[in-house]
């Protein structure tokens, strides 16, 4: 009710947006635009709020989802007129950090994970086992580059060089992306943008943020100590809880457990 009551200043609200997971779409991942940008209007718009701040623990994934939800809070951060701070959690690598530089500052703790600012594409070769069990791939196409890097078949050279100029046009776009954000910040390093990964006060020493802290006492000491926090987070209906979705669930749970794992995490 206090709310209601005039001449009463309310406390300053921080609305808390976890951004937790693999980064795809569809099902393959705990994060995407569709998923996330009904909880991201809500945290910009309910209650006007004096800030967002963002927990992230995420290993990256999809170049362009990361982008689609960076791009939403930024805009969305300057319709509001609202700051942005990131909070990093075990990890912010590729495209989890991606999503750090959509923050005006990024805060770690002193073990938190982050950069890995590059591109990575792995599949697997099996042309070998289908010839050793006396098996024939056989594939038909109307364009000559319908089947690149077919995995039932040996890697061709060209297709190697197509994939390389494909993953540097992404790779050119996440560093535009962090040099946007990040600006001056950034201190000037031949490993920056190799896809590098750094540890608490090694990444505030490189740029890539703005200093250690948690969420709490970070925010209290820039908003006074009876700032409010209002929390969003993902929740599924009950009826992805059962039947096929428990399989997909524990498929997409081994392949986000691999992402992890590339952090020692």
């Amino acid at each position: 009710m206090r709310r209601w009551i005039p001449f009463i200043k309310n406390p300053p609200t921080v609305a808390v947006l976890r951004l937790s997971g693999v980064i795809a779409s569809g099902s393959r991942g705990s994060l995407n635009d569709q998923v996330m940008a009904p909880l991201i209007e809500k945290a910009f718009r309910r209650g006007k709020p004096s800030a967002v701040a963002l927990v992230l623990n995420s290993p990256g994934g999809s170049p362009v989802q990361s982008a689609l939800i960076g791009a939403r809070i930024r805009r969305l951060a300057e319709e509001t007129e609202v700051p942005v701070f990131a909070f990093v959690e075990d990890v912010a690598a590729s495209g989890g950090y991606w999503l750090a530089a959509a923050a005006d500052e990024v805060y770690l703790d002193a073990s938190s994970i982050v950069g890995s600012i590059g591109v990575i594409s792995a599949g697997f070769g099996a042309h070998d086992f289908l010839s050793r069990h006396g098996l024939e791939r056989r594939v038909h196409t109307a364009g000559k580059s319908k089947s690149m890097l077919d995995p039932f078949r040996p890697e061709k050279t060209e297709d190697v060089e197509r994939l390389k100029r494909l993953l540097g046009q992404i790779h050119e776009n996440f560093i535009s992306h962090v040099k946007a954000r990040r600006g001056d910040k950034l201190v000037e390093s031949d490993d920056l943008f190799t896809g590098e990964i750094w540890v608490g006060q090694a990444a505030v020493e490189q740029g890539l943020a703005d200093g250690l802290g948690h969420l709490v006492p970070t925010l209290k000491e820039r908003f006074g100590k009876d700032v409010r926090f209002r929390r969003y987070d993902i929740r599924r209906p009950v009826w992805q809880r059962f039947g096929a979705q428990v399989a997909q669930d524990a498929l997409s749970g081994i392949e986000e457990r691999a992402e992890y794992a590339r952090f020692g995490l």
